[in-house]
């Protein structure tokens, strides 16, 4: 995981600004040139605040990757059934999600345009994450807390479900975050249960 710094605020409105146009257009499509028309600046001037497009794609996936890593642990932490911790686990990451659903859309679609040695840092950290949800879930089968034949097979749905949020998700829809993620978490476990 990474630690990221609080952002200057020319920098995180860049951030900003960069991850609609990522979400809108996908990173490969979207140019210095464009991002630069869209803060009002010269493409020049828009390089003494930023090295790269890569460098805001790079600290969007690392820092959702650090909020997704936060939000599991907290979710773990306590001595609660696993059940339990699952579902704080499910509402953590539908969190981190709803928080900012432009830069959870770049997170999940556009981290394939990462150079190496990152993409496979990010591949690392994702893999590391997945792996957490099948240990959790292979702990609860143990327990007998959750019933399924195959965790990895669970988890994977599990996650594939939670990650299509962004696709559909709109801040000013009917149901808040909060009831989206206690909605979610309650579908996915009467599955497991």
């Amino acid at each position: 995981m990474s630690t990221t710094a609080p952002l200057r605020p020319r920098k995180a409105q860049i951030d900003r600004t960069a991850t609609a146009l990522f979400r809108a257009r996908g990173f490969a499509a979207t140019s210095m040139r464009e991002l630069a028309t869209a803060l009002g600046l010269e493409a020049g001037s828009l390089y003494s605040h930023i090295k790269s497009k890569e460098e805001i794609l790079h600290r969007v996936c690392f820092g959702l990757a650090d909020s997704f890593f936060a939000g599991f642990a907290a979710a773990t932490q306590e001595a609660a059934p696993v059940a339990a911790q699952l579902r704080q686990a499910i509402v953590a990451h539908v969190r981190v999600l709803t928080h900012d659903s432009a830069a959870s859309a770049v997170f999940l679609h556009e981290w394939r345009h990462l150079s190496e040695p990152a993409r496979s840092e990010f591949l690392a950290l994702r893999d590391r994450y997945e792996g957490a949800f099948r240990a959790l879930i292979a702990r609860g089968v143990a327990a007998g807390e959750l019933h399924t034949p195959d965790p990895a097979f669970a988890a994977l749905t599990l996650l594939a479900s939670l990650n299509w949020l962004p696709n559909w998700y709109r801040p000013e829809g009917k149901l808040s975050p909060d009831e989206i993620a206690h909605r979610l978490a309650e579908q996915l476990l009467s599955g497991l249960v």
